[in-house]
């Protein structure tokens, strides 16, 4: 239950739970672990969830639901951090990158492509410079998602049209 809290955006309702009177009788070092993970996630820090895993590794590693489930979270924070820290640059160095974030080059040039490739960015990699370039976001275009629901109208009245002449004649 304090996964799912942590994982639908409540991390500050886990430690009210965790010192509420029904989660007395499994304090624990499980409980501390989840503690710890939920104040990781609500600092939106990587650092302390990757430190939380490692000094709670054995809690946190066991159960393969668990392990799932944190390494989807670290996900989510790696491209939230990422996408914070890319955010001021029109164009900024992978290296420049991963030494703020404290983390591998190829680790942080992966997460940049799939970021990318999901559309979850945009830009492009420049992976002969070894640099990230950003693109400004375009406005929607509205009126050619208009002219396609118009579009699609039209032909339902033209098919309309259609079957009641065939079935007068």
């Amino acid at each position: 239950m304090l996964l799912c809290k942590i994982m639908t955006n409540q991390a500050e309702e886990v430690p009210g739970l965790i010192d509420g009177k029904n989660a007395l009788k499994y304090a624990g070092r499980e409980l501390e672990a989840m503690r710890e993970v939920a104040a990781a996630y609500k600092k939106r820090s990587l650092e302390a969830l990757i430190e939380a895993q490692s000094k709670y590794g054995s809690e946190l590693a066991e159960d393969p639901v668990i392990r799932f489930h944190l390494q989807a979270l670290y996900d989510t924070l790696l491209e939230q951090n990422l996408a914070r820290l890319v955010e001021p640059f029109s164009r900024v160095h992978i290296r420049h990158i991963a030494s703020l974030m404290k983390l591998p080059v190829e680790t942080v040039e992966a997460t940049l492509s799939q970021m990318i490739l999901d559309k979850k960015f945009n830009g492009i990699l420049d992976q002969g410079a070894g640099a990230l370039i950003a693109y400004q976001d375009s406005p929607q275009n509205e009126t050619y998602e208009t002219v396609l629901q118009t579009m699609d109208q039209m032909g339902r009245v033209v098919d309309s049209l259609y079957t009641r002449a065939a079935r007068l004649s």
